[in-house]
Formats: C-alpha cells, structure tokens, sequence
C-alpha cells in the first residue's frame, strides 16, 4: 500500500521541526493527527520513522534515510505549485 502524502507531509515536518507541535502548527491539524498520521506511516512501512524524547522527536535511521528525499520532493512539489500559480489566467478581463 502506498503511503499517504499527508502522512508524508507530517512526517517530514516533524523530523525537520523535532516536534508534532511544530508540525501540527504548519500543517494546520492537531498534534494528535500528525502523531496518527506517522504511527500509520510507521505501520505501513513497519519501521519506526522517530525516537521519541521528552517534548520532541528526533528522526530514527530509518527516518535519516528517507527524510532528504522526502525534502527534496516536498521542495519540488512546492516550486511547481509555486510556478503554475503564477502561469493563471487573471480572474478579470478588461477589454
């Protein structure tokens, strides 16, 4: 089963903020949404992606491994968000 790309999303801004708090803040849920959300990544991959430490978490090896790439592609996904938004049409016309 492929992973769900909000489960990614929590997972990498929580491995680059070292908080569910921090992450639940920019991703605009609840720090208990991003915690479900990486325990199913975790499941699903069946590795654990964090250690978890008093008031923070710190990416496990497993999560080393995978969170540049998954930087890398969040980064990506952004710049093309970023370039088709400024390639709309204008919501008026003036002729």
């Amino acid at each position: 089963m492929t992973p769900s790309l909000r489960a990614l999303q929590a997972f990498e801004a929580a491995a680059r903020t070292g908080s569910f708090v921090a992450a639940a803040d920019e991703l605009s849920v609840t720090p208990a949404a991003v915690s479900q959300l990486v325990r199913s990544l975790e499941r699903q991959l069946g590795r654990k992606l964090f250690v978890r430490v008093h008031r923070g978490v710190v990416p496990s090896e497993a999560g080393h491994e995978i969170l540049p790439r998954l930087g890398a592609v969040f980064a990506e996904l952004n710049l093309v968000a970023f370039q088709l938004g400024g390639t709309t049409l204008p919501s008026r016309l003036t002729v």
